[in-house]
């Protein structure tokens, strides 16, 4: 396994549950993130969006409340599955984009749209609502229909992917995540709570990829009950991974 692709063409091919949701009645497989992972990456072609472009990603619920800020994961996995969308087309993803956006594209909860400032040629695309504003795309009503497959990107491991403190390439990120899976011994059985801003690279990589590379299930929403916490521990006998020890 070389790229971010290759974690989701084997998502694919795997059983069981990636996420559990209090937002959702029955678990979201791997199978079926991984195929809306292609049908998003392929949406996001039509916006544009090649190797090197760079994509912002602001994370949160689908309705956010007075008291969510950007970067925290709500109870919709939409804001991971955008980011590996983006990174299967080869784009640069920003978790953390200023206020005054300049990229080829900016995903979005609906509600947050407005707040951010967007050059010529960034298109916004919003999850939740359906957006009002006729100019934003409905993320979730345009990648039903799209194409189920692999988009055509030619990625390499060196390739820069996300942007953060520094910028992390495919290689790097999937070195981590295996590094979390060796010393935190995950395995398929762990169900995984991330307890931290997802605009952390280590929350990236130890909430996410890690248990994507394990076929373990990660914990959205209400529920904190996981056997690793990927940030401040919230059960008993949690293993707590702090995301600024990891790289």
């Amino acid at each position: 396994m070389q790229t971010l692709g290759d974690l989701v063409a084997d998502a694919r091919d795997s059983d069981g549950s990636l996420f559990a949701s209090s937002d959702r009645a029955a678990p979201y497989s791997y199978a079926d993130f991984a195929i809306n992972v292609w049908k998003t990456g392929n949406l996001l072609r039509h916006y544009g969006v090649r190797e090197g472009a760079r994509v912002a990603v602001v994370v949160g619920p689908k309705a956010p409340t007075a008291d969510d800020e950007p970067g925290w994961l709500g109870g919709t996995p939409d804001p991971v599955l955008a980011v590996l969308a983006a990174a299967v087309d080869g784009a640069v993803v920003d978790l953390a984009p200023p206020t005054a956006v300049d990229a080829k594209a900016m995903i979005a909860p609906d509600d947050w749209v407005a707040r951010y400032e967007l050059a010529p040629g960034t298109k916004a695309l919003a999850y939740g609502g359906p957006p009002d504003d006729p100019t934003v795309a409905h993320l979730e009503r345009e990648a039903w229909s799209e194409n189920p497959l692999a988009p055509p990107a030619a990625l390499d491991p060196d390739d820069p992917v996300l942007a953060a403190d520094r910028t992390y390439t495919h290689g790097e990120l999937l070195a981590g995540a295996d590094r979390v899976v060796d010393e935190y011994d995950l395995t398929a059985s762990d169900e995984v709570t991330i307890a931290a801003p997802l605009t952390e690279p280590g929350t990236l990589i130890a909430g996410v990829l890690a248990p994507m590379r394990t076929g373990a299930t990660i914990l959205l929403g209400e529920d904190q009950s996981g056997t690793v916490a990927v940030g401040d521990g919230a059960s008993t006998g949690a293993r707590v991974i702090d995301p600024k020890s990891v790289r």
